[in-house]
């Protein structure tokens, strides 16, 4: 696995996922990317059906926007999805978003895993390595190496080339001790410092996140384009 950290599977602590569905989906022109239907299910629904599954998930908080809070919960009724406790409504940034929902996560929480609600492929054997992963570490995130060359360029000169080798592409779910993560946005937040995920949040107080292997399949639905990805993945699944 190269970089990747592999380690034996134990029982594992208390673990909530705080799916985040709250954006306003911009790239999709005017498609609400997770209540599409991808095959015979909303995106959504694929992606809480994946955390509901897993015995490593005890509990699932929804963050969403205010007009889907009660579609949400329908489509939980309808789809058979019972480890849902809370939909609530997200805020202004992904930050707050996280927070409010780590807000409504149980007591006994030790662990989060926090995902995007629409990366709706994301396997069982993720879920478990990242939590297992993280159950040790205290943070911890599924990646897959960098296969294309990158360049850094500003007004489109090229100043740098990164070593190939070192780069990998972060996926979610994010794994963390629930109290280094929340520490950790709360610190970010007050202090403006802008997060693109939520192991960066990590990565500013110094502490090591630990990478597990993601899967070219644990797309994340973000244009059109992903939707007919997505079918194309499903048609995989079906005909194995």
């Amino acid at each position: 696995m190269g970089f990747f950290q592999k380690f034996q599977k134990n029982t594992h602590p208390s673990c909530t996922a705080v799916i985040v569905a709250a954006g306003t989906a911009s790239r999709m022109n005017g498609i609400d990317k997770i209540m599409t239907k991808m095959g015979d299910k909303p995106v959504i629904a694929h992606t809480l059906l994946a955390f509901d599954r897993c015995d490593c998930i005890d509990e699932i908080i929804v963050v969403t926007r205010s007009d889907l809070i009660m579609p949400v919960g329908e489509l939980c009724k309808s789809y058979g999805v019972s480890k849902v406790k809370r939909i609530v409504e997200g805020g202004q940034t992904r930050t707050e978003s996280v927070l409010k929902g780590l807000n409504h996560a149980a007591e006994s929480s030790k662990l989060v895993a926090i995902h995007d609600g629409a990366r709706p492929f994301v396997s069982n054997a993720i879920l478990q390595a990242t939590i297992d992963t993280a159950a040790r570490s205290a943070a911890a995130a599924p990646a897959i190496a960098v296969t294309d060359t990158i360049k850094e360029a500003e007004n489109g000169i090229v100043f740098a080339t990164p070593d190939r080798s070192r780069l990998f592409a972060v996926q979610t779910p994010q794994v963390f001790d629930v109290d280094l993560i929340r520490g950790a946005l709360f610190h970010c937040m007050t202090k403006g410092i802008p997060l693109t995920d939520d192991c960066s949040a990590v990565e500013q107080l110094g502490k090591q996140v630990v990478l597990t292997e993601g899967s070219p399949h644990n797309i994340k639905i973000t244009t059109q384009f992903d939707l007919l990805i997505g079918e194309a993945i499903l048609s995989c699944q079906d005909a194995t």
